[in-house]
Formats: structure tokens, C-alpha cells, sequence
């Protein structure tokens, strides 16, 4: 079985910084695109940014400029390096592995959330 783990969320300050990581567990696996999504309470769950294993990255607008996501191939692991944070980024952070391989088949993997709350 594989999981994905996050982890560093947390209370900050406008303006202030976050870094959030993501690590995938298990064995025989293989991971191709990983993404962090936010939920905020209320609203539907949108995506923030993804990463290829190649390292191609896509961001949603209101973080461009703001946020970085990176990858540890070797590791299994994705990061979300959060800067100048606003309050309207406040919310759930799942990491999500859409087209992992795993037993035969390709999976898409969510972890179970991470709060990043922003007060002004």
C-alpha cells in the first residue's frame, strides 16, 4: 500500500512563510505528476500547483509569483515552498499523486491534509 504523507502546515502571519512537504510511502512504486491542492472551508477543492517527474510545473493564479513547488525524485517527495502569504490562503493542503503505478495499475493517491491557516 502507498501513502503521502504531509506535513509542515501550521499558523502564520500575513506575509510570512510556509513550507510544506509531502512524502510518498511504500514500495514498488512509481510516481509521474504530484500536486498540492486547497480546500478552504465551504469551498470546493482547487488546485494549487502540480510538478512532473520531468519537473514541468503549473500554477493556479492566485499563487504565481507566490509559491514554488519542488521535487526530491530519490525521496518521493514533493514540496510547497509558501511565501508572502495572505489570509485568503487559508486552508487544507492535500497532496495528490494522480498516475501513481502501483500493483499493476495506475492509482491516483490523496494524502490526508495539512492546515495552513494565515491571520492578518
Amino acid at each position: 500500500q502507498v501513502q503521502l504523507v504531509e506535513s509542515g502546515g501550521g499558523l502564520v502571519q500575513a506575509g510570512g512563510s510556509l513550507r510544506l512537504s509531502c512524502a510518498a510511502s511504500g514500495s514498488a512504486f512509481s510516481i509521474n505528476t504530484m500536486a498540492w491542492y486547497r480546500q478552504a472551508p465551504g469551498k470546493q477543492r482547487d488546485l494549487v500547483a502540480l510538478i512532473t517527474r520531468g519537473g514541468t510545473t503549473n500554477y493556479a493564479d492566485t499563487v504565481k509569483g507566490r509559491f514554488t513547488i519542488s521535487r526530491d525524485n530519490a525521496k518521493n517527495t514533493v514540496y510547497l515552498q509558501m511565501d508572502t502569504l495572505k489570509p485568503e490562503d487559508t486552508a487544507v493542503y492535500y497532496c495528490n499523486a494522480p498516475d501513481l503505478f502501483y500493483s499493476g495499475s495506475y492509482k491516483n493517491i490523496w494524502g490526508r491534509g495539512t492546515q495552513v491557516t494565515v491571520s492578518s
